[in-house]
């Protein structure tokens, strides 16, 4: 067996996440309070109670799913003598996700990686004025199909102006996310539903993450990782712009600055995992999107959600 960690990105909130865990282990507990205190802002009990709309917001969710997903690694280390660097071949996060694996594997410590995408979020939601910016999903559309659509809907028809319209997510299994500006996004959504495409839709986010709208915050993050730089991880991280291992803290470094404008090229990040021999993949956080997606992109592996007390379980008896 050869195991592979992965992170959930954006969506995968939830109010209630972490509560059971906190209750149950000290460990994940002692995570979720150096969150808090780092962000000096009791998002733990946000992340409990909410309300929902503002745990969605880009700034709290991102460093929250962080927590959690770091908060079931400690309860595995501690309840199951869990050790990373012997056990797991590769980490990669979907997204925020990203920052989640490369914690996980020691290349930031938790109040570095909250410290991060608080920033993170904040630069992404002010990169672009509130109402500008878009995101679609087209399910049953391919990444070639997807970059076509956004080639036709880039042109305003009324004033010929160009607008930014392009492949932010290639989740694999039929489902690709677009974003950019507004107006093009949904002429984008039009298009696929003409070309029979099985479903196109806008999004409930805040800003067009992914596109080369973001490059203010791509600027912020590049000076952000400047002055609280990673570290080598213990195991090597699959990155999402390159779907390919990254180890050196300055790749990773840059890496994570072009994440920001970047496609998330996941299909190829679980392609490159399977490639390299991982055949066990385990999402440590909130949810189940990326075990969902593991059963389209690699039916043949085996795929386990790690996120409750049970879950944490279930897991140790498998591994």
């Amino acid at each position: 067996m050869a195991l592979a960690l992965v992170f959930p990105g954006q969506g995968s909130q939830a109010v209630g996440m972490g509560r059971d865990l906190a209750a149950a282990f000290a460990p994940a507990r002692e995570v979720f309070e150096a969150v808090d205190e780092t962000l000096k802002q009791n998002l733990t009990r946000l992340m409990f109670e909410g309300p929902a709309e503002e745990l969605t917001l880009t700034a709290n969710a991102q460093p929250a799913l962080m927590a959690v997903s770091l908060a079931v690694l400690r309860v595995l280390e501690a309840e199951g003598g869990f050790d990373l660097k012997s056990r797991v071949a590769l980490v990669a996060g979907h997204s925020l996700g990203e920052y989640s694996a490369l914690a996980a594997a020691g290349a930031f410590d938790v109040p570095q990686a909250a410290r991060l995408l608080r920033l993170r979020g904040e630069a992404m939601q002010k990169a672009v004025p509130a109402g500008t910016g878009a995101m679609a999903a087209l399910l049953g559309a391919e990444m070639d199909q997807a970059r076509a659509i956004c080639e036709r809907a880039a042109e305003d028809p009324e004033t010929g102006r160009r607008e930014v319209v392009e492949a932010a997510n290639d989740n694999g299994g039929g489902q690709v996310v677009i974003s950019g500006h507004k107006a093009a996004v949904e002429r984008a959504v039009e298009i696929a539903k003409a070309e029979g495409i099985r479903r196109a839709m806008l999004l409930p986010v805040s800003a067009p993450f992914h596109s080369s709208l973001m490059a203010p915050a791509a600027d912020a993050m590049g000076e952000a990782l400047e002055r609280d730089p990673p570290r080598a991880p213990a195991v090597p991280v699959v990155a999402n712009v390159t779907a390919a291992k990254a180890t050196g803290p300055d790749e990773i470094r840059d890496l994570l600055v072009r994440q920001v404008t970047g496609t998330v090229r996941w299909r190829e990040c679980v392609a490159a995992m399977t490639g390299m021999g991982c055949d066990t993949f385990v999402e440590l956080g909130a949810g189940k999107v990326l075990t969902g997606l593991m059963k389209r992109n690699a039916p043949e592996a085996r795929a386990m959600a790690c996120g409750t007390p049970a879950e944490i379980e279930a897991v140790l008896k498998a591994l």
